[in-house]
């Protein structure tokens, strides 16, 4: 099993400038890992974005690691179908990013909230529309050798059942699921009860950790949808049971990357660091 670190985990320090999307490639060489995933990569327009790829993958090679999956944000359920085709051929895009990277997978999210009108009301009445605009993104992902996948995240589409429905719903043989297990805990699911439900779809899978309680973290408000408590944490340090979790994916027959998402309050190389430390325990213990 190899584990990776999404670009996102270093956020703290890129934000400070301290580092840059770049200088993540040498640090998690630095750090131990197998492969670096990155985020929404910079730049005011699509041929900066490729300029860059272009120069990480040049700097991943020059360092010895890989580069396992770009992942992006999006929304496939638009108010008209001409806002919906322009979102579609951007996400073609950023397949061509990914292309550059040297990625094998991609992920993109699918919508983030509900509306007031029409079929944006519900999840299910959007659901068609939504699975007919994935289906043209994997579908063209598939002529470039990427797979793609939507992960479990931004509320709306993350309960377990409904990346079940979207994946059954897209029915694409290029098309699997992104399992992050703390994802769960946001919309108040078991991660276990979560994992098992949806391990069988997995392409991706992300290991991150948070501590949940029905009362305030002091100086820290995030909320999950049903209004409890929560904060991030490293890897093995929270209420995520990652390495049952890790054993659900081995029984599932999941042999792609594990990747390390830290959202943490602590300094973010610490927290990167820990996690590794015990995620490589649990897989070890794992047998994967």
């Amino acid at each position: 099993m190899k584990i990776s670190v999404s670009s996102y985990s270093f956020r703290q320090y890129i934000r400070a400038g301290k580092m840059t999307q770049f200088d993540c490639v040498a640090k998690a060489k630095e750090l131990g890992f197998d492969a670096i995933e990155f985020i929404d990569l910079d730049g005011a327009n699509l041929e900066e974005q490729k300029e860059l790829a272009q120069k990480l993958r040049e700097e991943a090679d020059r360092v010895g690691i890989e580069i396992n999956a770009y992942t992006i944000g999006a929304s496939l359920y638009k108010e008209t179908q001409e806002q919906m085709d322009a979102e579609v051929e951007r996400l073609k895009g950023q397949l061509d990013v990914a292309k550059i990277l040297g990625v094998q997978v991609m992920r993109h999210d699918v919508c983030y909230g509900l509306g007031k009108t029409g079929k944006s009301r519900s999840f299910d009445l959007m659901l068609p529309t939504i699975a007919e605009n994935v289906r043209k993104v994997t579908e063209y992902a598939e002529t470039l050798g990427i797979k793609t996948c939507s992960e479990n995240h931004g509320m709306l589409v993350q309960d377990s059942d409904r990346v079940e429905r979207l994946f059954n719903a897209v029915n694409h043989d290029n098309y699997g699921l992104l399992v992050d297990m703390g994802n769960f805990l946001c919309v108040d699911e078991n991660p276990v009860t979560a994992v098992s439900r949806v391990a069988p779809y997995a392409i991706h899978a992300h290991a991150k950790d948070m501590l949940v309680k029905d009362h305030p973290f002091p100086g820290y408000g995030m909320l999950t949808r049903g209004g409890n408590y929560m904060m991030f944490t490293a890897v093995g340090e929270g209420d995520v049971p990652v390495e049952q979790c890790l054993r659900i994916l081995k029984k599932a027959g999941y042999e792609g990357y594990i990747s390390i998402e830290f959202e943490g309050k602590e300094d973010c190389i610490e927290g990167i660091s820990k996690g590794l430390k015990n995620l490589k325990k649990f897989v070890e213990s794992v047998g994967l």
